[in-house]
Parts: structure tokens; sequence; C-alpha cells
């Protein structure tokens, strides 16, 4: 059979699969692209084989695209506004009556400028407009991927665009549409929403804050969280997950219930991998960067749990641009990790695309010649 891109619903087969399932590197490969780099290198070695491409993400950027690849179903626009409240158009994904929503896609990081990264105005209010959007198109079931976000205000912002579209009487609690809907968050974030590992203090420097910003989201944050808990009589802020999004994750679970999956297993159980994994030879994945990090829930991680658990455990091989703590990933089961940059190559140089791209083929190539 000639080795090409597969569908992802597929029959079983009694040939073996190749499976290409990397996350996208930052800055400068896509995971569409590093699964492209990585099947053009390795083709010449293994021509009796089936490739099987598997798009992923971990709730953040990219998510949309993943999920409609693993499901089906067609993109709905949306008209709504961007963290610094300017009006764009997003979209979300609806299959029946699910919505599978990416929070990056109005409330993303990649949205702004460098100079205009500042979670102290960034808003969730746009997240907000595209739920309501769906619960207005008849969506009862909500897959939300979160990640990528621009800002940390806890989702109040998102609370507020619910409560103006859905809410004539401006309280939150008189939203019943909300009682008809179950939300699943998609992350690999297990951080709670306040406190040293909290939202502010892990995750809004790299949105533009300062020391005194920090400061004072995580003490809003929980301010926030300590009237919402008198409200409701519970209080999730301190839940694996909470601390996702900028506090998207904790605002869901407080006020809808939602629940928090890791968004790279929900991923990989809607394209179907278990099916996959008995005809498989082996897996190659990656990421930017690998280090110890990288059991922490991330998605090479995930997918090297499923291959262990399968009935017939298949080897998966591990390319990143920068590696640490190589003994640590090699203990913990993958069968090879490599770091893909030359020790001689710029950051600057590495981060071109079209580099990395490069890099990819040239470790997976000289892999292949050595698996021979």
């Amino acid at each position: 059979m000639n080795a090409g891109f597969s569908s992802l619903r597929l029959p079983i087969v009694t040939y073996m699969n190749i499976i290409l399932a990397f996350d996208s590197f930052k800055g400068c490969m896509t995971s569409d692209e590093a699964n492209a780099a990585a099947l053009s290198a390795l083709r010449p070695y293994f021509p009796n084989d089936d490739f099987i491409s598997l798009p992923l993400s971990d709730g953040g950027e990219g998510w949309l695209t993943a999920y409609r690849r693993a499901v089906g179903g067609h993109l709905v626009p949306v008209a709504t506004h961007d963290p610094m409240m300017r009006r764009i158009t997003a979209q979300y994904l609806r299959q029946g009556d699910m919505a599978v929503i990416e929070v990056a896609q109005a409330s993303g990081l990649a949205l702004l400028q460098p100079e205009e990264r500042n979670p102290m105005r960034a808003t969730s209010y746009g997240t907000g407009e595209i739920m309501a959007r769906a619960m207005l198109d008849g969506c009862r079931e909500f897959v939300i991927g979160l990640g990528g976000t621009a800002t940390s205000d806890a989702g109040i912002g998102m609370i507020r665009a619910l409560i103006d579209a859905l809410a004539p009487s401006g309280r939150f609690d008189d939203i019943e549409m909300i009682h008809q809907c179950r939300f699943t968050l998609a992350s690999d974030v297990t951080n709670p929403l306040c406190g040293e590992r909290g939202a502010a203090q892990v995750f809004a420097p790299q949105k533009g804050a300062d020391a005194a910003m920090v400061r004072v989201l995580d003490e809003r944050a929980r301010r926030f969280a300590e009237v919402s808990a008198r409200h409701f009589g519970y209080d999730r802020s301190q839940e694996a997950g909470a601390g996702a999004a900028g506090g998207l994750g904790y605002a869901m679970m407080q006020y809808m219930n939602a629940t928090c999956r890791s968004g790279a297993r929900l991923l990989l159980q809607a394209v179907g991998l278990s099916r996959l994994l008995p005809v498989t030879r082996f897996i190659l994945t990656g990421e930017g960067a690998s280090d110890a990090q990288t059991l922490m829930g991330k998605l090479p991680q995930i997918l090297l749990s499923e291959a262990q658990n399968s009935h017939s455990p298949v080897p998966v091989y591990l390319f990143a641009g920068q590696v640490s703590a190589r003994e640590r990933l090699l203990a913990a089961g993958f069968a090879d990790v490599r770091a893909i940059t030359p020790v001689e190559q710029s950051r600057t140089e590495a981060l071109k695309s079209d580099v990395a791209q490069r890099n990819l083929r040239a470790a997976v190539a000289d892999w292949g010649t050595l698996s021979q």
C-alpha cells in the first residue's frame, strides 16, 4: 500500500501502522507540519506500512482543527471581541448538538502584538460571546479547549458576556440554559486558581505581567473566588485545572459545573487511538522542548501512557527542539529521545519554520537509518 495520510476514521486493518502524532513546536511548526516533515523522512525506510497522521492539541491553539479532523462537523463563524475588546470574527465547531470551542480564538495571546500584552486589561469576554452564541444555536454539549490565552481575569469577562447575552435580569443565576448544558474542559494544566502555583503567578508573566501586576491579579482572583464560594456554598478554586487559561477553568467549574480532562487524552479518544494501537509498529511524537515537565501530563506523556497500556505495548519515540532530563524521559518508557536542533545552531535560527522542519526531517531520517 502506498504510504500517505489516512483518514482518522479507519476500519480495522491487517497491515502495520506507523503513527505520527506530533504536538506543535510553538513558534515554528504546527502539528500538521511536524507530522508531514516526519512522514517525508520515514517514507523510504518503511515503504509497506501505512502512515497515520494525527493532528493533536492539548486544548490550546489548533484545538478546533484537530478536533474537526477527528469528528467532522462544520465551523460556525461568530462576531465577537478579542482580549482588548476589538471586534473580530471567531469560530466554533458544531457536530450535532455538540460545540467544540477553542478559547484562543477570541481570548488568545496570538491575537495581540507583544507591546499590547497586559493581563490587567485583557478580558475573556469574547469567549463568553462564543459560548452564548453556541447555546442560542441549540448546542448543549460543550468541549472547550483551554490554553494560549492573553487573559488572567479568572473568567470574569466570560461570565459577564454570558449575562449580557442570556440574562435580561442581569443575574447569572437566571440563565436557565446553563443548566441544560454539559461542559467538558480540555487542558493539560493542573494548577489551582490562586497561590504560588496559581494562574497569575505561574502564567501571567508570559502574558506581559510584571511582579506588581502578578500580585494584584492573584489577589483579585482570590477575592472573586471567596465571593463566589459564599454565593454557591462551595469552592473549586483549588481544584486541578482551575488555573488554566488565566482562571477560565475555575469560572467554568465554579459557575457551570464543568469537568476538567486532559486535552490530549480527549483528542486521542476522539480519533480512536486504542483501535489503531493493536496494528501499530511504533509511534513518533514530539514537541518544542522536552524535559521533566513533559512527564506531567503533556501530550507525549499521554501518548506514551496509552501506548504502554495497550494489549501489546507500542514503542514511542520522542523528538524535540531541545531536550533536558533525557535519562528521566527514557526511564519513563520512551524508546528513544532525540533533540533535533544541531548544537551549533542559534535559537533564532532554529525557530524559523523552514529550519525547524528541515531539522526534524534530518533527525527522523537519521533515526530511520539506524532502525533498519
